[in-house]
């Protein structure tokens, strides 16, 4: 079936191709781009995607459920890859408590209450007793019986018999999130044995990981510059005020600075915090794509408790389930966010506009977010008539999820990517896809109906709109995938933004509290006038 699809959807891409070439010849633009296609390298035929995990917490730092619980529920969740990275701990293993040699983090943790005994690892062996989910249809009175092996190549693996058959489960190594005592200035890291538990920012974090040879991002950056309080799109990240600013050049800086920071998250924890960061994202890639440095993005759960495991989620592409290829595809960008929530009001009611032009009304997924815009836009109403409080945030995502984070329909899926240089082309295929909406410069310029098919961009028909990168956003009923940017060089093409700013490390999180003082007393103050 699957090779069926494939063939398809080569034969669709030909002839769409072919049609894409005789709108070009008669508009007779001549746009030369040579574009760089970050999956450029993937064998469609040979990869998997691997359903990853790359930012989940247990009750070693501050969450909610231990390993074992957390483990357990990524199994059940259809999980391949997992790391476990819990607030300044670098994860060495799950069999025993390597872990436990921070001992800064455990001491905090027995002020709290907790003991070494609460942290549940698994050993070499054992058996998971779903108990969490005993109401559940996934609930085995049996439960599933594993190993954790280590392969010759040092690689930990979790072998777990299930009726569906055997699963394997890679841990990936030395998974942390840097910066526990900072103010929410956190970086995902892994690959690397590094962590320091001092007072740190952004750039300690990012030049730690950088020297001990691992690969990071910088995580929900909503939360840091309180773009996630903000009540519409045209304030988060608004390039006019003072403090975004500050932000939007430090994070380019840092971006710059430090290569081994591959880029951010842009939709974590259900996107309640990071609904503007694709935003953020956009910028970003505007600011540093002209001199060719290409920011990729990660989605992930953030997960502290169980129900928000499945939330948000990346899928590696790979050839081989192995913590080499992991970090290549991570490296090189070959691999797709993916999400089942949404919180940004704009990007709802434009995937509202299309469903309905290209599909009608008459569906639960329409219905369920419209249900989602209308109760966005009457927070809005109630906040500006001063009906709730000023600094009252968005109304709650889109979360295509039930209560204890299982998704019960077809996932969305981008089955394979091509660009074809000669005609200006970026070709994206898809199953169980609704939408395919194409992004540059920030501004969504096409949106294309993707089911069953493949979904073309000529480069040429949208040329007064394109900057130097494009990316591609496939939605469906399971969610949204988001691709890596392709990053455009022609002539006369942008040229990069280059500001001057001082940095402020540590204390610049304090510019966030002033932006969102000032902005909660002048809508209080206009509610008090009018």
């Amino acid at each position: 079936m699957h090779l069926f699809k494939k063939s398809l959807c080569v034969l669709l891409c030909i002839a769409m191709l072919f049609g894409s070439a005789a709108v070009i010849a008669s508009a007779g633009t001549d746009v030369d781009y040579i574009i760089t296609n970050p999956y450029a390298d993937v064998d469609w035929n040979a990869v998997r995607q691997y359903k990853t995990a790359l930012h989940t917490h247990t009750n070693a730092s501050d969450g909610d459920i231990t390993l074992r619980e957390s483990i357990e529920t990524h199994l059940l969740q259809g999980f391949d890859l997992v790391a476990t990275t819990d607030h300044g701990i670098c994860s060495g293993g799950w069999a025993r408590a390597e872990d436990s040699d921070s001992a800064f983090i455990h001491t905090m943790l027995r002020m709290l209450g907790r003991t070494e005994g609460d942290l549940d690892y698994l050993g070499t062996s054992g058996t998971f007793t779903l108990a969490r989910y005993a109401q559940s249809d996934v609930f085995s009175e049996t439960g599933y019986a594993y190993t954790l092996q280590k392969d010759e190549k040092g690689d930990e693996h979790l072998i777990v018999e299930t009726p569906d058959g055997t699963r394997d489960i890679l841990r990936i190594p030395y998974g942390i999130e840097n910066n526990a005592l900072s103010i929410n200035a956190h970086v995902n890291s892994w690959f690397a044995d590094y962590h320091d538990n001092s007072v740190t920012d952004y750039v300690d974090a990012l030049r730690g990981v950088t020297k001990a040879g691992g690969v990071c991002v910088i995580n929900h950056p909503g939360e840091y510059t309180k773009a996630k309080s903000d009540l519409t799109s045209a304030e988060a990240y608004d390039e006019t005020n003072w403090a975004y600013r500050y932000y939007i050049n430090r994070f380019n800086d840092l971006l710059q600075k430090y290569p081994a920071c591959i880029g951010i998250d842009v939709n974590s924890k259900g996107d309640s915090r990071t609904r503007y960061d694709r935003e953020l994202w956009d910028i970003l890639l505007r600011r540093s794509t002209p001199d060719g440095r290409n920011v990729f993005a990660i989605c992930s759960s953030d997960a502290h408790q169980a129900d928000k495991i499945n939330t948000g989620y990346t899928r590696l592409l790979m050839p081989e389930l192995t913590s080499a290829a992991a970090r290549k595809a991570l490296e090189s960008g070959a691999f797709f966010g993916c999400s089942y929530c949404n919180g940004n009001r704009e990007e709802l009611a434009n995937i509202l506009e299309y469903l309905e032009k290209y599909y009608g009304t008459d569906s639960e997924l329409y219905e369920t977010i419209a249900g989602t815009v209308a109760a966005m836009d009457k927070r809005v109403d109630d906040v500006e008539s001063g009906a709730e409080k000023a600094g009252k945030g968005p109304a709650d995502p889109l979360r295509l999820v039930d209560k204890e984070g299982f998704f019960h329909g077809k996932d969305t899926f981008i089955t394979s990517v091509s660009v074809d240089d000669s005609a200006d082309t970026i070709t994206v295929c898809t199953d169980n896809a609704l939408l395919v909406r194409w992004i540059s410069d920030g501004e969504v310029i096409a949106v294309t109906k993707a089911q069953d098919g493949a979904s073309v961009l000529a480069l040429d028909e949208y040329a007064d709109r394109i900057g130097t990168y494009v990316r591609a956003e496939a939605f469906g009923e399971g969610g949204t995938v988001y691709t890596n940017p392709f990053v455009l060089t022609y002539p006369g093409q942008p040229s990069a933004q280059k500001e001057f700013y001082i940095p402020f490390p540590i204390l610049d999180a304090l510019f966030a509290e002033v932006r969102t003082f000032f902005a909660k007393a002048e809508r209080t103050l206009h509610n008090l006038i009018h």
